[in-house]
């Protein structure tokens, strides 16, 4: 059976984000590789974690993730990724506004769903057949699958840095617990996964 699985990269004040996001600054007002430079920087040594941000039979993400306000919902945007997302896949974005699904090389293909989280994650796991769903992020979809309970398993991979201000994690997420089941890192990154208790 699959499980509900979210990998994401925070500072240790678990914010995923700085303030004023835009297509100039895809994620705010920070250094662009702040959070994710150790996927670049010594990938050999996180291959298992960079492996598992992918490794899923569909995703879910925020209509901000995949794209800024002023042009998420134009016909010619089609994500941060190019024409062959990480993905292969589906995705489906949570939109407030119904949208023509969008095929991209090699098996990513964007579902915009805007009847809300539960009908995202319940054509999700169909989908996705014995794989795991993966909540892809940002911090608002994040929080509110962790509100829901609808998360079986966080992967947090936290760098030594705080942001202070921005998109974080855990906001309005009330009474988590959660039972560490591996932890590895080096100096750039600690990796920790977490099963949600429920």
């Amino acid at each position: 059976m699959n499980k509900v699985t979210c990998g994401i990269a925070m500072s240790l004040d678990a914010f995923v984000a700085g303030p004023n996001q835009s297509f100039e600054k895809p994620v705010g007002d920070m250094p662009e590789d702040l959070l994710h430079h150790w996927m670049f920087d010594e990938p050999e040594k996180h291959k298992a974690e960079l492996d598992a941000l992918t490794d899923a039979g569909a995703f879910i993400m925020g209509s901000n993730m995949f794209g800024p306000k002023d042009r998420r919902d134009t016909s010619d945007w089609k994500g941060w990724w190019g024409d062959n997302p990480p993905y292969h896949a589906p995705v489906f974005v949570l939109s407030k506004n119904k949208r023509d699904p969008i095929d991209m090389e090699g098996g990513t293909k964007f579902i915009f769903v805007a009847d809300g989280i539960e009908s995202a994650l319940s054509q999700a796991k169909n989908v996705a057949g014995n794989r795991n769903v993966s909540i892809a992020g940002g911090a608002n979809t994040v929080n509110q699958y962790l509100a829901a309970g609808l998360i079986d398993e966080l992967w947090l991979h936290i760098v030594p840095v705080t942001v202070g201000r921005g998109a974080r994690l855990f906001e309005n997420v009330p009474n988590l617990r959660m039972e560490p089941e591996s932890c590895s890192g080096t100096k750039l990154v600690t990796h920790i996964k977490y099963r949600v208790i429920k």
